[in-house]
């Protein structure tokens, strides 16, 4: 593939990549909104404590970073195609293997089918596929698939109620292993990603070996890992929690579930901004400056028990949260050689999605020993501070002119 006239691999078909990346992920990621919409209700059903359901939550989340470090190196051999088809089938098999009204049956079939082999198989092999169709708005494209998880948290929520109110949980889920497999059709449109530029003279990006940030590379991959769970745990309590939150508050489970939609949907709105930021200022900067806003938004929830009130520190959270994650996988491609993107990208997402597992988990619990979800969003807010301090560290020490060249070329 040649360059074109700015030295750039991106093309009209880089952008149909990424919109065909979008819509998958808006289908496969409303299968973990099942047990936070329904956490109460299958709480119920199987007669357990709130813990035991939101670890089938957190299952779904180490799953997905777990597999995706196996899938990203499984795509790069057989292909994106047949990569996101068995994630697309594993995922309904999850399904209806969670409808059978056990905890073994959920835990199993929303961590091994709908985490590791479904989600895990679609989400990062999705996001390293873009990846390698953009260089000069990279983060803008990243962020724009990555708010598939928000569509879905739009749509599906309020739609997931309407079901559990009117025929159960178990139906609910078997219907929503049928949506889906229409992934399936979608992945004929799928193109392989363009080979890397030759860099030009004075263009060349990150090598193999070279130190990353003034340190050995291997350990700023695992400052951005530590950076990514802590990060994560904060931002999984108002994920997992916040329809059963203010079940608890005395607000209904119909306005509860707007408030989720209404999170995800500011997150949707500013995830874009936050892709253009990370194009402009790098990856890290983005992971800073939205991680502080998230923690600002986590201890506002202690602050507040008014739906009013509720439904504007959601909207904050939302505004803070949405653009950590792709930033993240931004700073990996402009710090490490592209050829290195299929395994360093899905080992951060798989810390950062286990401590989305870990805060899941973590909140169930201490709900249950203080009957209330106080003490977690107090816990959320030192795991926030841990990640601001690691990422302040690793961002003092980037030239203050320097401008990242994109890995892509190299």
């Amino acid at each position: 593939m040649h360059r074109d006239a700015a030295g750039s691999i991106e093309s009209p078909r880089s952008w149909h990549a990424a919109f065909l990346a979008l819509a998958i992920l808006s289908l496969s990621f409303g299968s973990p909104l099942l047990a936070v919409v329904g956490l109460r209700d299958i709480q119920a059903a199987l007669h357990t404590d709130r813990s035991v359901v939101s670890l089938a939550s957190a299952l779904v989340w180490i799953g997905n970073g777990v597999g995706g470090v196996p899938m990203g190196w499984l795509a790069d051999r057989i292909g994106i195609r047949k990569t996101v088809a068995m994630g697309t089938l594993a995922m309904a098999a999850g399904m209806a293997l969670s409808s059978l009204g056990t905890v073994w049956a959920l835990y199993v079939g929303f961590g091994l089918f709908v985490g590791f082999l479904g989600n895990g198989a679609i989400y990062a092999p999705l996001l390293i596929y873009v990846s390698r169709w953009f260089d000069r708005r990279r983060g803008t494209a990243l962020a724009l698939i990555s708010s598939g998880q928000y569509i879905a948290g739009m749509v599906w929520p309020s739609v997931l109620e309407v079901g559990l109110k009117r025929v159960g949980w178990q139906p609910v889920m078997l219907a929503y292993g049928a949506v889906v497999l229409a992934i399936l059709p979608l992945l004929i449109l799928l193109r392989p990603a363009p080979e890397p530029l030759v860099a030009a003279a004075g263009q060349a990006g990150p090598r193999s070996g070279e130190r990353v940030l003034g340190l050995r590379p291997n350990v700023t991959m695992v400052l951005l890992c530590v950076a990514g769970f802590c990060c994560c745990v904060p931002m999984a309590i108002p994920s997992s929690h916040l329809v059963a939150f203010c079940g608890d508050v005395g607000i209904t489970p119909s306005h509860g579930a707007a408030m989720l939609s209404v999170m995800v949907g500011c997150a949707f709105i500013s995830r874009q901004f936050w892709g253009v930021f990370a194009d402009r200022f790098g990856g890290l900067r983005t992971v800073m400056a939205g991680s502080a806003l998230q923690m600002l938004a986590i201890g506002a929830f202690l602050l507040t028990r008014d739906e009013v009130g509720l439904f504007a520190v959601a909207s904050v959270f939302g505004l803070g949260f949405s653009g950590i994650i792709p930033s993240y996988a931004v700073a990996i491609r402009d710090l490490y050689p592209s050829r290195e993107a299929s395994w360093r990208i899905p080992t951060v997402l798989m810390t950062s999605m286990s401590g989305m597992a870990f805060g899941s988990w973590f909140a169930g619990v201490l709900f249950d020993v203080f009957v209330s979800y106080r003490p977690a969003f107090v816990a959320g807010v030192l795991f926030n501070l841990a990640n601001l301090a690691v990422i302040v560290f690793l961002v003092s020490r980037m030239a203050p002119d320097r401008r990242l060249t994109l890995a892509a070329v190299s």
